[in-house]
């Protein structure tokens, strides 16, 4: 309890930080998400179904999904870099006794404030331009559980990298093959199934299928939630291995 109620302390300063910026962060985060509701949905979707469903209703989940990783890693890998490279801030919370736990965490929900504010609006907007979708307790939790596992993959990326190029290198590595490989605005069963095989391994394939199938109401996919929830725990471990190893 000591670790979570710390975690929240060492958040504080990024949600006062969100607060204070609100529309900036909004306007950052929900860009990218609105490109590609009017650019596929719109432009290219119109008169398309795709597993049964209206392209717009297949296609607003997988925008979602997209966003708890986009709103959450680049804000909270730079951040932690920034501040463990430069400014050395961690060094000041290990000194107040702040566990790696604490500050992973922490940092971690800098991010999914983010992810949580920006799904927040798309999912209201896709519940009023579509009637298949629908709001669910389901969905609202595997939201949240999406948006904390990519805010530890954040901190994780964050850990690792030592200067913005590295950071760069990541997201051309990591998350831009992920952005358009992982069913958020086509079906997989589309691709060859070596192919298939492979985009099964990317985390966003399991979190764009569960947020799928929670918002249309098709059932829980559980093999996907199992892979979600294990792809959370391996990057919170490796978060708190790095910052554990980094004290020494």
């Amino acid at each position: 309890m000591s670790a979570l109620t710390d975690s929240f302390r060492i958040a504080w300063i990024d949600m006062c930080f969100i607060r204070r910026n609100i529309a900036t962060v909004l306007i950052t985060c929900l860009v990218t998400p609105l490109l590609y509701l009017a650019a596929f949905g719109y432009g290219l979707g119109d008169g398309i179904t795709m597993d049964g469903y209206d392209y717009i209703s297949f296609m607003i989940p997988g925008v979602v999904a997209l966003t708890t990783l986009t709103a959450c890693v680049s804000s909270v890998a730079t951040k932690v870099m920034l501040q463990r490279t430069y400014y050395q801030s961690f060094d000041e919370l290990f000194l107040c006794s702040m566990s790696p736990s604490a500050i992973v965490l922490g940092k971690a929900y800098a991010g999914m404030a983010r992810g949580l504010i920006s799904c927040a609006l798309l999912y209201a907007m896709g519940l009023l331009l579509t009637p298949d979708l629908h709001l669910t307790p389901s969905a609202v939790v595997l939201i949240v559980a999406s948006c904390l596992t990519y805010g530890l993959l954040g901190v994780a990326s964050g850990l690792l990298a030592n200067s913005h190029l590295t950071l760069n290198l990541f997201n051309s590595l990591v998350v831009l093959p992920m952005t358009f490989l992982c069913g958020t605005v086509f079906s997989l069963d589309s691709l060859p199934g070596a192919i298939q095989d492979a985009i099964l391994i990317l985390p966003l394939t399991h979190s764009t299928e569960c947020l799928r199938s929670a918002m249309l109401g098709t059932g829980v996919p559980w093999v996907s939630l199992a892979a979600m929830l294990i792809y959370m725990a391996a990057f919170y471990s490796l978060s708190v291995h790095l910052l554990t190893r980094s004290r020494r």
